[in-house]
């Protein structure tokens, strides 16, 4: 009996001891809201494109490595000398690509190159034109000038802090609407603001550009449609329920 008593007895201080070491029930903060309302919000804002990238090639063609890297080197120089007068400043011209390769002939019956027949050159230069008035101009000066590749034509706006900024707030303005328009069908009151996230959702462009006239007629230029850049943004916000 008095076995079973000791026993009894140590027992129930290990049960009180392992009490004792227990975290505390977590007691709600005072003043913190327990229940929310989370909503998605975005805004959007449409920019005209003020500038223009385009991408201008020259590419030639000779029997000797040598005379084809001249020849496209002196139609790149006219090339360039015809932005220039334009208004294309130097540091808006920038080479992007330049390939010497062979062009060689191939077996009838193995289908193996044989010979090198001649040798082309490409040298392209990426220029950025900041007055589409004169885009249409450029391009057809450039061919004229003797560019026979043009590509890569897109528009942006060289400052878009504005625009975005303003979608930012068009977001956060659409977020609380819609809180407010939940909370009224659902009757509840809305508190504070408890969490916001912001992420901007980066650039959509318009069309790219058409053609219009040919690219030498002196009396119908390349047509330009630079469209329009949307800038977005979008919020989650969370409000405390009152």
């Amino acid at each position: 009996m008095v076995k079973k008593s000791i026993l009894f007895v140590a027992l129930a201080g290990l049960l009180l001891a392992a009490c004792g070491t227990a975290a505390p029930a977590a007691a709600p903060v005072a003043g913190q809201p327990t229940t929310g309302l989370t909503v998605s919000g975005r805004g959007e804002v449409r920019l005209v494109p003020n500038i223009a990238s385009v991408t201008i090639g020259v590419r030639t063609s000779g029997t000797n490595v040598s005379e084809a890297v001249a020849a496209n080197a002196a139609q790149v120089a006219d090339v360039m000398e015809a932005l220039s007068s334009l208004g294309i400043a130097t540091e808006d011209m920038q080479t992007s690509n330049f390939n010497v390769y062979a062009n060689q002939s191939y077996d009838p019956m193995t289908g193996l190159p044989s010979e090198i027949i001649s040798y082309s050159v490409e040298n392209t230069v990426t220029v950025i034109a900041r007055d589409l008035s004169k885009l249409g101009q450029l391009l057809d000066r450039a061919v004229s000038a003797g560019a026979n590749s043009i590509w890569g034509v897109s528009f942006d706006v060289d400052d878009k802090s504005a625009g975005q900024a303003q979608a930012r707030d068009l977001a956060v303005q659409n977020a609380i609407e819609q809180a407010q328009a939940l909370a009224a069908v659902a009757g509840v009151e809305l508190g504070e603001i408890i969490s916001i996230t912001y992420a901007p959702t980066g650039y959509y462009y318009g069309p790219m550009y058409g053609m219009g006239g040919g690219g030498a007629a002196a009396e119908a230029s390349t047509s330009i449609l630079p469209g329009q850049i949307t800038v977005g943004a979008d919020v989650t916000v969370t409000f405390a329920i009152k």
